[in-house]
Order: structure tokens, then sequence, then C-alpha cells
């Protein structure tokens, strides 16, 4: 929002929310209605508007995609969800050009329309017109806007944004884009007026105007030396770094497209050139090796589109597999396919906390692949290769996350501590922290629980460490051996706190269930009136009981320290992340150089909570 919002500030359709592209229905009406006006209008604006909407799509993907922007990253800081919510109403600028541009053809006796397919006169008139009026109007205009008046009112809305993606560039106040929309009118109703209008020139300049604007709200730089050492370019064409500096500095780089205007009028940065130049180099932002790196993967198949540089709003906001979402489905298959043949982990985002980078990585495989026995050595391998890649580089911890350190796949990031003896990295499941976030959701002074689930990582130390604290443990498990095994490990005057139970009705009488394994409808009808389901299952169970209370799964609020965050751990709230993903945070924070795999030490269970909280994280 800018400093203080004046007249015309907000859209007349702010306030419909999603329902504001209901303004589209009558252009789609009379299309498939064959009430189409001599001129097609209506389809030739719905076609731009899909195309203005699919690439800026394009430019949104691309500049999320680390493995693209990382070697020549413009600003080193990035973006949180303030932003990201701020910039959900990019597309206005899209429905109101389409009203407006709508509304001239339908302007009774000016004959707006009536063109033919191509003009090549046209189309050097629409070129000349905008690098004359319209680039000379918007340096003055914006100048303008950088009053103090005016960018309290309005344009401190835009450069809220300091790091600047694609998008950003159509972020602006009502009244600014009815100006803005004025001035880029100028081209098409002048060409218009000099005979030379033609749909590929109007098609030209709304889409070319679009594939500059977020060109120059990269935040890395890609326009090629070649380009822009030819002479004169420099100050013909701008580039993302360019426009950085406008963002960075305030008061310089006024232009549009063409910095000529900034070099005539003096606004020019003397930096700009030099600055161009590092971020070709990699020296603006340099690419450095994450302290942290969690290891994420897929679970359903639609959790594709809530990777960041898939669908920003959507990955900002906690996964729910919407309805919308499902005709995308068959979108999912191919990646899927391509992702099993030559897929690596790859970088899905990067955050800050305090002096540590950290790194989300995603391991190339949905959640069915892990049931697949026949799929764990190919899993194995990427994980594998990803704890390796970390390791080269000198990052300090990799947290496996969810299944990625399933017992049976690899033994809780075992098989890679064995295999690799030499690591330098420390390999960190993070269970220890999520049994401590479970224990600290049950009540105090509980003196009994009935725990399923039982004989996994987590429920065995659950077990062992409250058997050691008085509490009964009534174990749900079928396998005699396993109990006994696990019994066996408590100290002998605590073994009698933990029981065997081998049917869900033994836990009736208990109001605390520990549900660590899948629990359906029928199973929690077993559990009495007014009991507490404290899970660790995933997915969570479902809430069948209106009588009972279901706890959320193990999490943790990230400290106030955090930076950068723009995305959610698929079903967490925003500024959380599971409890595993925080022991991997803590145990870096805490120069831990032990690994983490394997069983859990129950003894360390108090000491690792007790630096979880020293270190400002809380229990979400």
């Amino acid at each position: 929002m800018a400093l203080k919002p004046g007249f015309m500030y907000k859209f007349p359709w702010e306030d419909m929310g999603t329902f504001k592209y209901l303004l589209f229905v009558p252009y789609v009406a009379t299309v498939a209605m064959g009430c189409d006006d001599a001129d097609d209008w209506a389809f030739h604006m719905l076609v731009i508007a899909a195309f203005r909407y699919v690439h800026a799509q394009f430019w949104i993907s691309l500049s999320r995609i680390h493995a693209i922007t990382q070697h020549s990253k413009i600003q080193a800081k990035g973006i949180d969800f303030k932003q990201v919510d701020r910039e959900d109403t990019w597309d206005d600028y899209i429905i109101l050009q389409l009203i407006v541009m709508t509304l001239v053809h339908k302007c009774p006796g000016l004959g707006y329309g009536g063109w033919p397919i191509w003009n090549a006169a046209g189309m050097w008139q629409t070129l000349l017109l905008h690098a004359g009026p319209t680039e000379f109007v918007y340096y003055w205009l914006h100048r303008a806007l950088h009053h103090h008046s005016l960018y309290r009112a309005y344009h401190s809305h835009h450069h809220a944004s300091f790091v600047t993606e694609p998008i950003t560039g159509s972020v602006h106040p009502f009244a600014e884009h009815l100006m803005y929309t004025a001035n880029f009118a100028i081209p098409l109703l002048g060409t218009w007026a000099f005979g030379g209008a033609s749909w590929t020139s109007f098609y030209a300049y709304l889409i070319g105007f679009d594939v500059l604007n977020n060109i120059g709200h990269c935040n890395f730089e890609f326009v090629p030396r070649w380009f822009m050492n030819l002479p004169g370019v420099k100050y013909l064409i701008y580039t993302p770094s360019y426009h950085s500096l406008h963002h960075s500095k305030v008061h310089t780089n006024f232009c549009l497209f063409m910095p000529v205007y900034d070099l005539v009028y003096g606004t020019l940065d003397p930096t700009s050139h030099a600055l161009y130049a590092k971020a070709m180099d990699g020296q603006a932002a340099p690419n450095v090796a994450p302290d942290v790196v969690f290891m994420a993967h897929g679970t359903e198949l639609l959790s594709l589109f809530h990777l960041p540089f898939a669908l920003r709003s959507f990955s900002s906001r906690p996964f729910k597999s919407a309805w919308w979402l499902q005709p995308l489905l068959p979108l999912c298959l191919p990646v899927v396919a391509v992702l099993r043949l030559v897929g690596r982990p790859f970088v899905a985002d990067k955050h800050r906390l305090l002096h540590l980078n950290c790194s989300t990585w995603v391991t190339p495989a949905w959640g069915f692949q892990f049931f697949i026995k026949s799929e764990f050595g190919h899993i194995n391998r990427k994980i594998e290769q990803a704890i390796l890649e970390a390791d080269r580089t000198g990052t300090k911890v990799v947290g496996l996350g969810a299944l990625n350190k399933n017992e049976s796949l690899n033994g809780g990031g075992q098989l890679f501590v064995d295999k690799h003896p030499d690591l330098k990295v420390r390999v960190v499941h993070g269970n220890t922290l999520t049994a401590a976030a479970i224990l600290h959701k049950l009540p105090s002074g509980v003196k009994e629980i009935f725990l399923t689930g039982a004989t996994s990582k987590l429920g065995r130390a659950i077990a062992l460490y409250l058997a050691a604290r008085g509490v009964r443990v009534v174990m749900y498990t079928t396998s005699t051996e396993r109990f006994e095994k696990i019994r066996g490990e408590a100290d002998e005057k605590h073994r009698g706190n933990i029981e065997q139970a081998t049917t869900l009705e033994e836990g009736a009488g208990i109001m605390d269930w520990v549900v660590g394994k899948y629990c359906s409808a029928k199973d929690q009808s077993k559990a009495p009136k007014h009991a507490t389901f404290h899970q660790f299952v995933v997915p969570p169970i479902p809430e069948s009981r209106k009588d009972c209370v279901y706890t959320d799964l193990p999490a943790f609020r990230l400290p106030k320290a955090a930076k950068d965050f723009r995305s959610c751990e698929m079903t967490m709230e925003r500024g959380h992340v599971h409890a595993c993903h925080a022991g991997a945070l803590v145990h870096a924070l805490e120069e831990w150089t032990e690994n983490e795999v394997g069983a859990i030490d129950p003894t360390r269970i108090d000491l690792t909570w007790e630096a979880a909280m020293k270190h400002n994280f809380t229990l979400a």
C-alpha cells in the first residue's frame, strides 16, 4: 500500500476479490453466442488477455527457477509474503485495458476498428510513436510521480517492492494505471489516425510492451553482452539491472524502456553499466552455498503446482487440492515421467535465518513412489546425489523431510552415513525435535497415553521417554517381538509402565491417543468421548469425531529473524515449518557435529527442545 493512499487509489473491482474475473463473462458470452461484431472484437480481446496471462506466468516461473537465475542475480535479498500479497492484483491492468479498449472501439462515430491483419507502415508508425511521444510523456510523468505528494499517495505502492519480480512492473494504484493507459494508447490511436493500424501491430504492441515490462523487473540479468555492446544499444533498451537501480536508489533511471531519456535529462545512474557487468559475471549477488539444506519431496501429483516457480499466489498459501486444480492433473503425468527418467534434486526456494543461508531442495519423487519397493533404490540415489552435492559445496546440515527418511527406505538416513563415513555435512532426520513437539502437546501431568504407530522411530522414542517419567504407555501393536524389543530398552524399573495392546478397544478408557498410524473413522470410534488425538501421521487423520479434540501435526513457528519466506511448506501455515525442518535448522544453529540418523536418542529430546526454545522457535 502507498504511504498515504490518494484519490482513486483502489481499483473499482478491488473488493470483488476473485469475482473480478466475472468481468470477462460478457466477452466469453458474446463469442460463445456468435454475437461478436464484424471485427471479432470480443474474440481478440480474450485472445490478447490469454496471451498476457500465459506470458506473465512464463516470466514468473522463469524468474523463480534458481538454476536459471542463481549465476546472474542482481539483488541478494528475497521477497516475502507481504510483497506476494501486495502484488496479487498484478493483473488488474489487463482487465482495465480490456475495458478501455472496448469503450474506445464502441465509441459512436469514431470508427476504431476495421483493420487489416497486416500493415508494414503501421508497424513502423507504432514503433516511432512509442519511442517518441510515449517514452517522453512516461519519463516526465514518472518524474512527477516521484514528487513527494504524488509519491506518498500513489507511486510508493510500486516502490514498496525493493526486490522486484517480473509482474511487479504492473503493480500500481488505479489512478496511476489510468494515466499509464492513456499514455500507452498513443501508439495504438496514433497508428490508427495515420491509417496504419492492423491487428498485427495491435497484438505486437500490447504483447511486446508486456515482454519489456517483465524483463525490466526481473531480478537476474540475461540480456546478452554482444547485444548490449552494439553501438548505441545501451541507450535504446534497458536491462533488468538498469531498472533495478531505480528500485534501490529511487531517484535515478526513470525511463520506461529507453535509457536515452535518462541520458538526455541527466538522471542516468553512472553505475548502471558497471552493475550490468557485475550481474553478468555473477558478482552483483554471488551465488553462495547454503548452510542448511532441507530435502522435501512431492506429495500428491497436484503438489507440483505448489512449487514457488509454478503458481506464485497458490504456493504462498497452505496447500489444498482445490477443485480448480483438477483440470491440470493431466499435465502432472508427463512431468512425473520426465522426472523419473532424468530428474535431479532441485532448489525450490532459498531463505535466511540469522547468519544461515537456507535452502529447500526437492527429491524428484511423489508420495506414491515411496510406497513402491522397486523405487527405493532410485529414490535413495537421488537423495544421495543431493547429500554429496551439499557436502561438495560446504553445506553444514542436510535435513531429511517427510518420507525422505522413511525407516524402510534408508533407516532414517543411516544408509547414507554408513555408505559415506567421511561426509563433512551432517545428515539430520529432525525426528528428535518432532518427538519433543509431540510430547509438549500432551497435557501437563498426563498419566497415561494410548500409542499407535508405536514401533516406529517416533513411537519408540515417545514410549521410552514417557515411561521413564512414570507415564503409563499402552502401545498398540500386534508384533510382540517389536514390543518386547522396545520395552527391553527401558530401564528395568520403568518397564512396568509400558504395556502392549493388540486391539484398539484396549484404548477405550484412555483420554490421550497419540496417533502415528492412519486412523479411520471406525478406528477413532474406539476412543472415549472427549478424547484428544495427538498425531504425527502423514497425511493427518480425518477429524470424524465432533466430541473429540484433534491437534495439528508437530510444527514450529519460525523465529522473527527468518527472512525471504514467500511460499508455504505444503499444508503448513505461513511462517511455520514441519518439526523435522526446524530440527535441521536448530542442529545448524547449535553447530552440533554429530549426525542425527537412525533411531531417536530419547535422552536428547529435552536438549533439542531447549535449543529450539533458545533460538526462539515456538510450537505451532
